[in-house]
């Protein structure tokens, strides 16, 4: 696997995937206008156990209507800042989705599939916590 990225001038850098797809980093944290490489490494944890989660509970065959997680992460003061705790917090909604399911799906995405996040395990301690929210028994299921 290999990637390519460049210098586009005032702080941005564009990645292109391995895939071929461009994404601009912006590494002037003050401006906001792209993601820093910082943010985008934990928005690919969510991403990674997200897809995870998601693909599990299908197999398992749990009426999700809906999903997001929220990635927190907090990071060394002193350089490089790289980041000592990051936390996931998968919301996961639909009809009578099983507590048991949605912890078997996070615990197998914590500690067998989601390469990401094992990827910083070494030098940061990831954990995760879920909720589930109960829809109406008519919501649309979407997994």
């Amino acid at each position: 696997m290999k990637t390519s990225v460049q210098y586009a001038g005032n702080d941005y850098f564009i990645g292109v995937s391995p895939g071929g797809h461009a994404h601009v980093f912006d590494t002037n944290g003050d401006r906001k206008s792209a993601p820093t490489p910082v943010e985008m490494l934990l928005s690919a944890i969510g991403a990674c156990t997200g897809a995870d989660v998601v693909s599990i509970l299908a197999k398992k065959r749990q009426k999700v209507t809906g999903y997001r997680n929220e990635v927190s992460g907090q990071r060394r003061q002193e350089h490089p800042r790289s980041f000592q705790q990051i936390h996931v917090h998968h919301i996961v909604r639909g009809h009578g989705v099983s507590e048991t399911a949605v912890a078997q799906a996070v615990e197998l995405s914590d500690t067998k599939y989601c390469s990401v996040a094992a990827s910083v395990r070494p030098t940061a301690q990831v954990t995760s916590s879920f909720e589930i929210i109960e829809e109406p028994a008519d919501a649309e299921q979407v997994v």
